[in-house]
């Protein structure tokens, strides 16, 4: 199965296109950013048994998004990322992206039964060219291996506006650090990548443009 997000073969994982194992729908009575929700995952997706610990992170540190522009949410799963930022700003435009159908069945789900009609769940190929993003968070597939992470990267990352910012977790011990160096040095643009807070062995890491 490709990944999607930037090419490469991979077995069935939560970033396999279309899993075939099968479907089973769990409920989530989650509080996302003061915001108290009921969402449903699906099997064959990432963490559908729970709030990831990282995302719970990214949650819990990243800045408040604005209220107006354009936002992306890479790799979104089940969506709690992507319904955070659309509660959060409701005059923005969300787009949360993913390889995985599941995900954006569910993603797409829970935008619509808690009335988010300003989101969008697409296919990555999907996404309009002329897209800039004011806003990327992303708790990123690390398991896609260093090669296809750094292509999805090297493909979004440019995608973010002149003032746009990024905001990142990835677990320490999965290298949080060295995509921190990856990022600074150049590798996906002209970016910095700064350590912004870390919690529970997560790296919440901010890029911007240099």
């Amino acid at each position: 199965m490709a990944s999607g997000y930037g090419g490469g073969m991979v077995a069935e994982h939560y970033f396999t296109s279309d899993p075939s194992s099968p479907l089973r729908v769990s409920e989530h009575e989650l509080v996302l950013r003061g915001h108290r929700v009921a969402l449903t995952s699906a099997s064959g997706t990432f963490s559908p048994g729970s709030l990831d610990t990282g995302t719970a992170q990214l949650l819990k540190y990243a800045p408040a998004p604005p209220q107006q522009g354009t936002f992306l949410d890479l790799g979104c799963g089940w969506g709690p990322l992507t319904m955070a930022l659309a509660l959060e700003s409701p005059e923005a435009s969300i787009w949360g992206i993913d390889v995985n159908e599941r995900a954006l069945q569910s993603t797409q789900a829970n935008a619509e039964a808690l009335g988010l009609s300003h989101v969008t769940a697409s296919l990555p190929e999907n996404v309009p060219p002329d897209i800039a993003f004011d806003l990327l968070w992303s708790n990123p597939p690390i398991k896609v291996g260093k090669e296809t992470l750094h292509r999805i990267l090297s493909t979004w990352l440019p995608r973010l506006s002149p003032a746009g910012e990024a905001w990142l977790v990835v677990a320490k011990k999965l290298g949080g650090d060295s995509l921190q160096a990856w990022i600074s040095a150049g590798n996906a643009g002209d970016f910095n990548a700064e350590r912004a807070e870390t919690s529970k062995g997560y790296r919440i890491i901010r890029v911007t443009r240099s």
